[in-house]
């Protein structure tokens, strides 16, 4: 074998080589992109997304989509150089995105966790919103808290350290000026029962006072309202999901008829809060056909400079806001964009 035989031998040799571990070699990223998207008013797997039993309900038209993003891991070399590439992806340290310190299954169930959280915190939006009577309930205990083993999901509070809670927010309230360590006193219901307990508050590394360990969430006293999406995680659809709940609960039809999507982390009281994956969402929302997208005031300077060409931006900073706007687009007025 000639000299230069030998040479373009072994240039194939490294070159297979070289394209064997480029598709093969796993490398410490993931790939963010758009993901699936909801219309909130419509159904999943031939289930209403929202359901609403024991209320009066009014029709709806046009669409209120939630918004995801994908996560693509276990990228080799080259799938990540393809997704680095691509003008539909970011490619970020695998680490953001599932911490190592944690396992996947614990990322995953976090994810569940929060997924589920907003969607009680968007019926207890909603409900607030609307001005609804309603009753106060544990939606969770947090592990290692010291409501652990004496409250319950689904345990209805009456009083907390004394006094009557009527919103989520008022629980809270009524433990702003107690110390961990103190005692304070919870009458609840659970099983039509009223019952009492005497609690002693923690301490949490986020607030001074004494902590207790529940995620109030509010529900209407009559009827049920009921959100139901499977495979989603993270806390990111909340604010779709009242929209869809004050739509279903209202006369007349919210986006009068138009395609509107959106995104935004909500809590109990309808203040809409900033999430990640901003242009993502517009993109494939755009892609599916969305005219109007809802973003959280804290994502409306990324938004405004990621926009895809023929969606209209508006900035919202509570669910009253958000209800403001399309009241405002259905009649023709002005609404506060990015």
């Amino acid at each position: 074998m000639t000299r230069r035989m030998l040479t373009v031998v072994a240039a194939a040799l490294l070159a297979l080589t070289l394209g064997v571990i480029g598709a093969t070699l796993p490398v410490p990223y993931v790939a963010l992109g758009p993901g699936p998207t909801y219309d909130t008013l419509g159904t999943y797997e031939d289930a209403e997304i929202v359901s609403v039993d024991g209320i009066p309900e009014y029709p709806t038209s046009g669409q209120l989509n939630m918004t995801t993003v994908s996560v693509t891991d276990r990228l080799s070399l080259f799938t990540s150089l393809y997704f680095w590439a691509a003008g539909d992806r970011r490619v970020i340290p695998r680490e953001a995105v599932f911490p190592s310190d944690r396992s996947d299954a614990e990322i995953q169930a976090e994810n569940a966790a929060q997924f589920e959280g907003s969607e009680a915190n968007a019926v207890a939006a909603a409900v607030n919103e609307l001005g609804l009577p309603a009753r106060v309930l544990v939606g969770g205990v947090v592990p290692d808290s010291p409501a652990v083993g004496v409250l319950e999901a689904g345990d209805e509070l009456v009083t907390v350290a004394g006094q009557p809670v009527a919103t989520a927010a008022e629980v809270s309230e009524r433990l702003a000026g107690a110390l961990p360590g103190e005692t304070v006193t919870i009458v609840y219901r659970r099983g039509g029962a009223e019952r009492q307990a005497d609690i002693v508050l923690g301490t949490s590394p986020d607030r001074p006072q004494g902590f207790l360990g529940v995620r109030p969430t509010v529900e209407p006293q009559e009827g049920e309202i009921d959100i139901s999406l499977n495979g989603i995680g993270g806390p990111s659809a909340g604010l779709m999901f009242a929209l869809a709940v004050v739509d279903r609960l209202t006369p007349g039809e919210l986006t009068g008829g138009r395609f509107v999507a959106g995104t935004g982390a909500i809590d109990p009281g309808g203040a809409v809060g900033a999430i990640d994956g901003v242009p993502f969402k517009m993109l494939k929302a755009r892609e599916v056909g969305a005219e109007v997208f809802l973003v959280p005031d804290g994502n409306c300077a990324e938004a405004a400079a990621t926009a895809p060409d023929g969606l209209q931006l508006v900035r919202v900073a509570s669910l009253g806001d958000a209800v403001d706007a399309l009241d405002a687009l259905r009649e023709g007025r002005p609404v506060t964009s990015c």
